[in-house]
């Protein structure tokens, strides 16, 4: 069972930045894909970033293509989400996954391909 713990969630103006963290309690995420997800208020959880195993392969959602990074630190237990020039439409329960199947290089855009979730972290982007 992995355990995972999202933070850098906040409140932030239009145009500005956050990274949020994606702790995991196994002691090598190594072997887990990663990948971020996102609920805005009312709607249904969408994709928004994916790394695979090896870390070579990302995913993006097209519309935070150019403005999110998705990467990982092993060594660190770590997956982050850098996020920047933030858009009111950002605003979102933002949520962490993995899953250890598949192969090393790829990365997974279904929701239904992760089997471990995080609690999320809410990020408000005012206008």
């Amino acid at each position: 069972q992995v355990q995972l713990v999202e933070s850098g969630g906040g409140l932030v103006q239009a145009g500005g930045s956050l990274r949020l963290s994606c702790a995991a309690s196994e002691r090598s995420i190594g072997g887990y894909a990663m990948g971020w997800f996102r609920q805005p208020p009312g709607k249904e959880r969408k994709f928004v970033a994916a790394i695979s195993r090896s870390g070579v392969y990302l995913e993006y959602e097209d519309s935070v293509k150019g403005r999110f990074t998705i990467s990982r630190d092993n060594a660190k237990n770590t997956v982050y989400l850098q996020m920047n020039s933030l858009k009111p439409e950002d605003t979102a329960v933002y949520y962490c996954a993995a899953t250890g199947t598949g192969a090393e290089h790829n990365a997974y855009r279904r929701s239904t391909d992760y089997d471990y979730w995080g609690q999320g972290t809410q990020v408000t982007v005012s206008s």
